[in-house]
């Protein structure tokens, strides 16, 4: 339907809906991050908290709704374990709105492929109702060469006609290529795997990056303890301004909890130390 060019330029437009920080409700976005960040739990969280749970993150105020959960990659017992420790955190009536609004369907062994019809209009089926989707990960859910911008471009472009159809949002969970993970960039545009049509046709994208040594030494964090953090951020936002980049500490079950670091100083070419409140009141570190 073309739009009404006359209204446009007359009419105030309704406030941007948005689902996560500056991602626009009814659109595709990406989670990009390594192997092994805590990605699946950062992704669990957002869920959780848009299912009508606490803001654990502390990244504002969400508007609440249905969200569907389609982990592909790891088994029903490993996500039992991550809902566990989450549930340590949640009260029973934050439980009980989880419970109701929360779906999650592991798709492990089966194969989903979004480019097969039967696929496609199964997820299609599943977004019907919901304000958020979230796929774990993007490669489980295609068999297509993902450095090939033309099937890449029809992957987007499925995940986009569900969207636009359903008006549910579909963020996909992505892993940073082996050179953005190993020179520490995964906060970068183009850190993603694949094809750069990813990045490009997507219209939010946001990371997590592990503590790399020399963040470690400005934030006085040590050595032993970096791979406790992780820092998230917003790398692509089409629908606002930018995001704050913020510290999670990893604690018991590998759930995420802002974290509190002092940058520190150089004084007379000393460099004082001076815990963190995450690292002073660190949680048990069995995770």
């Amino acid at each position: 339907m073309a739009l009404d060019l006359m209204a446009a330029f007359a009419e105030l437009p309704p406030p941007i809906d948005y689902v996560l920080p500056n991602m626009m409700a009814g659109t595709v976005g990406a989670l990009v991050a390594p192997g092994g960040a805590g990605k699946s739990m950062l992704a669990l969280q957002l869920a959780t908290q848009i299912a009508g749970g606490p803001d654990l993150l502390e990244l504002g105020e969400l508007p609440t709704g249905s969200v569907v959960y389609l982990p592909a990659e790891d088994p029903p017992a490993a996500i039992h374990h991550r809902l566990h420790a989450l549930g340590k955190h949640l009260t029973a009536e934050h439980r009980q709105a989880i419970a109701k609004s929360l779906l999650i369907e592991p798709l492990i062994g089966r194969c989903p492929n979004i480019m097969c019809l039967d696929w496609f209009d199964g997820l299609k089926r599943a977004a019907e109702g919901r304000r958020l989707m979230i796929l774990d990960t993007l490669r489980r859910f295609h068999i297509e060469d993902e450095n090939a911008s033309g099937p890449m471009t029809q992957v987007i472009g499925r995940m986009e006609a569900i969207a636009t159809d359903t008006g549910c949002s579909i963020v996909f969970l992505h892993h940073a290529s082996k050179s953005a993970a190993m020179n520490g960039a995964s906060d970068q545009q183009q850190a993603s795997r694949g094809s750069s049509v990813l990045v490009d046709n997507a219209r939010w994208q946001s990371f997590l990056s592990v503590m790399t040594r020399a963040e470690a030494k400005d934030w006085g964090v040590n050595d032993g303890q970096r791979g406790y953090f992780v820092r998230y951020g917003v790398s692509k936002e089409n629908y606002g301004p930018p995001v704050s980049e913020r510290w999670f500490r990893r604690n018991e079950g590998g759930i995420l909890k802002p974290a509190v670091l002092d940058r520190q100083r150089k004084d007379k070419g000393v460099l004082p130390f001076k815990k963190s409140k995450a690292v002073i009141e660190g949680a048990d570190d069995n995770w």
